[in-house]
Order: C-alpha cells, then structure tokens, then sequence
C-alpha cells in the first residue's frame, strides 16, 4: 500500500535520492526517517487512524514527507492549493474538518483572521521552517511511532475539484484505487531505479499521484518542477535538461508552450524515454510536430476525471499528415472497464457516441460526505465515440464543466461568485479560445447604478476562487440571452465569445 513504497525502497537502495525539489533534496532513507519522525509529532497533535490532515505547504520534499507520514497513521491526507485565497480555504477546512493542518504560520494566522483555526503543525519537529530540511535523524524502530493498521480499502487521500452544484466536491482514494493506477503505470512505462520522473502538476491536482508514487515503486527519483517554472516555457525545457527528466507528465498547455516559447522542438533531450500528458484535448497539429521531434520516445496520452485517477490509455504512434482529429483516448486501463452508453441505455457500438461509465478498481470511493460508490461506478459525463479498432474518440463534456489549461474547471462556480459582487445582477461564464490560447470570459448584467469593472470582478474573483477560475475578460449587457426553457442560451454566447476572439 501507499505507506510502505518509501520505506521498502529505503531498505533496498537507502543513499538513492528519492526526491528533489525547490527546498533540497533527500534519499529514501532520509525520507523514511523524516516521515517518522512526523508521525510522532502528528500523534502528539492528536491524528488517529481514520483522521485527515490538511497540507497548505508550497511544492516541496517537506510536504512528501507529510504525506507520508499521514498514510503511515492510517490517516488521509488532503493537499490544498498553495496559491488558493484564505477563504477558500477556510471554506475546504470546514468540510473536511483536519485533526490538524501543516502550513505556514503566516498562513495560519490568515487563517485566524477570517475565524478559523484549526490545531495547525507550523514546523518541522526540530523547529525548522517548511521551506528548510532539517537534518535527517537515524531510522530507529523504537521512534517510527503507531504505524497503520488498516485494509487496502481505507481512505488515503482526498482533492478537492469543482462538482456540479458550484460547489468544491472532496473526491475519494482508497490504497487500492490509487494503487490500481500506480501499479498500471509503473508497467506500463516500465519504469527502473535509474528513472529520473518530473512533477509538473500540483499536488491537489490527480496527475501529481502518477509523478510521484509510481518511481517511489522502483526506487527511482522525483523532481517537483517550482511553482514560479511550472508555466515559464524556457524555464521547463531547461528542467528538463539539467534535470536529465526520463519520464514527463503534464497537462498539453505545458508542453505547447514549451514548444511556442521555450525552443523545445529544436532543443535535443536525449534522457528522455517517455511522455505522457492528460487533462486536455492536445491538438493535433502541435502534437504531431512533437511526436516528429521525438521519435524514440514513448508517447501515451492518457484520460481519466480525478474520480477514476485514469481510465483510459493510448499510445501516440506515428501521426500521418491527413489526420485532423485529436489522437484517441485509447483503451480502459487499471483493470477497468469502460464503457460508451448511449442515451437509451444501450452500449455504443462502433461509429457511435455515449457517455463513458468506467466501472473497476481506480473509481473513487465517493466524494467526501456523500453515500459511499458501492458498485466501483462512476458516470463520466464525458462523451466519446466508439472507433473500428476498439479505441474511444474523446467528443466533449456533457454539461457545463470544461478545463482550461489542464485545470477542472466549473463555471457555476464562477458564475455563483460573480453574482455575489454587489454591483452585478447575473452573470454568465463561457471558456473561449482552445488549447493554451482558452480563456475565462464572463457576461454580466449590472446592478443599476453600477459598472463592476474587469479589475474590480478579477479581484472579487480572486477572494474566493483558485488563480486558474479567475476570469480573463468581461463584457456588460443588459440581459443574458435565453432559450425557450428560460435557461442561459450558452451556446449562443459561446458564437458570441469565437465572433469576439
């Protein structure tokens, strides 16, 4: 299970690094001897099997040890946004209410100041800050503290993504649900201890799982790409080279402007061996001149919404001139099934489309206070069509959920925060644009008397909604377009937002 990749691995290879990141680096061992070390200090604060501890710490070897040490006292751990406003995360702690939260003091004290505090662990048992290592003690059995008792089907992580209400939705993870995609990854890359992977994606975002168990596997490294590099496009190819990466996962927009801005395709990587991305259709055009540049080295584009982790994979072999469509999704993987319902029930056939229900064992446990997944079912709301050779064409969302570069996002969420500004009445949110060029772009209709410009609705935005919600531009009319049933007509506001590109 989870809680013991580390520690097997530090007893096989304990001096190989395990992983590097902006607050330094540490070997397997000192990564087992750190997470015992919180272990102590997490049961001193009072976590039990069962508990959740919160984890609002930059991208770092700290906050891995944290994880680790949660895992080690049957406890979940739950990551949050660094970059997310105090009252969002005020709001996430109150539904999943830690037995303790590891943050910052400051972030803390941010806390407090909007009325919530909860038992928080500020520093390293020795004192030190989050953004230092302290120096590893010695591994001794005598200090490794309560240890996890549990099955497989205990929680062991929950990320928060946006559901269909608007509101933020806890998704689920047992040891056996992450591990049926880790398991599968780690073969399907064929990964080894010499691998060096890269981690591109925060750590609530379900990519991070991949980028950082599946080398924990082989006892090969991990390298946390620093949230000021993550978008700068020749900030990552150098990563890329100085950290000699083998395996880079990530979501297209990174890769795309990697290629625009930051000279990757006539920049030679010789370590790597293997690419994957996820979270969003990456258009073919730019994907086949990748696929071009690096011929000998393993394309999979993979799909999967965080309640399945993933459910499907395909490997991007040659892509002929003639082709206009995006590569497939591919084929169910993890041991699941996966399967295109169509609208009457019937499973779709080849030539056409249904909604794939992915049913096995890397579905979610359910979301985090709602009924527990009892059949291992989980209804995408994805539709896709059924090729000739058995693989799945990726067609869209079936409602108003969408991504925007890689990130899940919800617009009656965003909706919901703009008509709560003073100064707006109602509100509509559309995404224009594709690829790394889609943007937010918001309709409103203001509250008389007043005129809410983009900055003062960016800011509002910015109170209550992560930085990748926050709209982009904002145009003012007098009322929003409805259809016969009095809905928002999004579809012609959509035409409005391509005419207005």
């Amino acid at each position: 299970m989870l809680h013991q990749l580390v520690r097997d691995a530090a007893r096989r290879t304990p001096d190989a690094v395990a992983v590097v990141g902006p607050d330094g680096e540490g070997t397997y061992s000192q990564l087992d001897a750190w997470a015992d070390e919180l272990v102590l200090e997490l049961w001193d604060l009072g976590v039990r099997s069962g508990d959740c501890v919160g984890i609002w710490l930059d991208k770092s070897v700290a906050a891995i040890a944290v994880m680790q040490a949660a895992l080690r006292l049957g406890a979940a751990y739950v990551p949050l946004d660094p970059h997310a406003p105090p009252r969002r995360i005020a709001k996430l702690l109150a539904d999943f209410t830690p037995e303790v939260l590891v943050t910052l003091p400051e972030r803390r004290e941010s806390l407090a100041e909007l009325g919530t505090a909860p038992t928080s662990l500020c520093a390293w048992p020795d004192g030190t800050r989050w953004q230092e290592l302290p120096a590893a003690p010695s591994p001794s059995p005598d200090r490794r503290g309560p240890q996890f008792t549990g099955t497989e089907d205990d929680l062991a992580f929950i990320l928060y993504t946006s559901g269909s209400t608007g509101e933020p939705k806890g998704v689920c993870h047992s040891h056996r649900s992450a591990w049926a995609f880790i398991s599968w990854a780690a073969e399907a890359q064929k990964v080894h201890a010499d691998d060096r992977y890269s981690n591109h994606a925060p750590f609530h975002f379900d990519l991070s799982v991949s980028d950082i168990y599946v080398p924990f596997t082989a006892g090969a490294s991990v390298h946390l790409v620093p949230q000021e590099t993550s978008y700068s496009p020749k900030g990552l190819v150098q990563f890329l080279l100085d950290h000699r990466i083998t395996v880079w996962y990530s979501v297209p927009a990174a890769l795309m402007l990697m290629m625009r801005y930051g000279d990757l395709l006539g920049t030679k990587v010789p370590a790597l061996r293997v690419l994957q991305f996820a979270g969003e259709v990456f258009p073919i055009g730019p994907l086949r001149q990748l696929r071009e540049h690096l011929p000998g080295v393993l394309f999979m584009n993979l799909y999967g919404p965080a309640e399945t982790i993933i459910s499907t994979g395909y490997v991007v072999d040659e892509i002929s001139i003639e082709c206009i469509l995006p590569v497939p999704i591919g084929m169910a993987a993890c041991g699941n099934t996966v399967t295109a319902i169509r609208p009457d029930g019937r499973p779709a056939q080849v030539g056409e489309e249904g909604e794939l229900i992915v049913t096995g064992p890397s579905v979610m446990l359910g979301y985090w206070g709602c009924p527990a997944v009892t059949d291992s079912t989980y209804a995408t709301g994805d539709i896709a069509l059924v090729l000739e050779d058995g693989n799945l064409q990726f067609i869209g969302r079936r409602d108003a959920m969408v991504k925007v570069r890689g990130n899940r996002i919800e617009l009656n969420e965003i909706e919901a925060v703009l008509q709560s500004h003073q100064g707006v009445a109602e509100a509509a949110a559309i995404v224009a644009g594709s690829g790394i060029d889609a943007h937010i772009v918001a309709y409103v209709v203001p509250v008389q008397g007043h005129d809410p410009s983009l900055i003062d609705l960016k800011r509002h935005c910015a109170q209550y909604l992560p930085r990748y919600s926050i709209i982009d531009a904002v145009h003012r009319m007098p009322s929003l377009p409805r259809n016969a049933n009095g809905k928002v007509d999004r579809r012609l506001l959509a035409a409005r937002g391509a005419d207005e590109e």
